[in-house]
């Protein structure tokens, strides 16, 4: 698998290959792992993926393996405690905005039947297939990822700005932004329903 070709960004790290390889493109229709991509990508922000990849691990320990019925009910004291623990970002608005934002999550899921309905019907349930060669033609934002935060903001979510959204929507297979002379690019696509 070394001499294949890889979109640049994930190259020279075997956790990125690994996401790369694995998850980063492939259509999410689960709401658990829709909902643990929120999380990851708005604690994301200001940082590199990289180091949030180092701990996704203190994230499944910290966030109940992602339950968001759970992580919607937890309080000061909770916080306070995932305060103490090295293995996520600590920093106080990003964790009080995970809780928050599970809470929005559930209205969505009750509203839509489910959080992955909600998203998919921006793109009519088909993924939008870029063609960029060049990783510089990638956008960190489009049209598309201005007006799914917009309605998100309206919601109540926090966190979730434009270049968020985007960085979301190319995880969760939403947007397939592999370069075409990745090996992962036919393979993201023809995983979309």
């Amino acid at each position: 698998m070394k001499d294949i070709e890889r979109c640049p960004w994930c190259m020279g790290n075997e956790a990125y290959m690994e996401y790369h390889d694995h998850e980063w493109g492939v259509p999410v229709y689960d709401d658990a792992k829709q909902f643990e991509f929120l999380v990851l990508e708005s604690a994301q922000a200001g940082l590199s993926w990289l180091t949030i990849l180092k701990r996704r691990e203190g994230y499944r320990t910290q966030y109940d393996q992602f339950d968001v019925q759970k992580v919607a009910t937890y309080d000061e004291s909770r916080i306070r405690m995932m305060l103490q623990d090295t293995g996520i970002i600590r920093n106080r608005k990003k964790i009080e905005s995970s809780i928050n934002n599970a809470n929005r999550f559930i209205e969505i899921q009750e509203k839509f039947g489910s959080f992955a309905k909600y998203l998919w019907d921006f793109v009519e349930g088909k993924q939008i297939l870029n063609r960029f060669s060049k990783i510089e033609d990638i956008p960190p934002r489009t049209q598309l990822s201005d007006k799914i935060s917009r309605d998100l903001k309206d919601r109540g979510f926090q966190f979730l700005g434009s270049t968020i959204v985007y960085a979301h929507l190319q995880a969760t297979g939403l947007v397939n932004d592999h370069l075409t002379s990745c090996f992962r690019y036919l393979e993201c696509a023809g995983l979309s329903r």
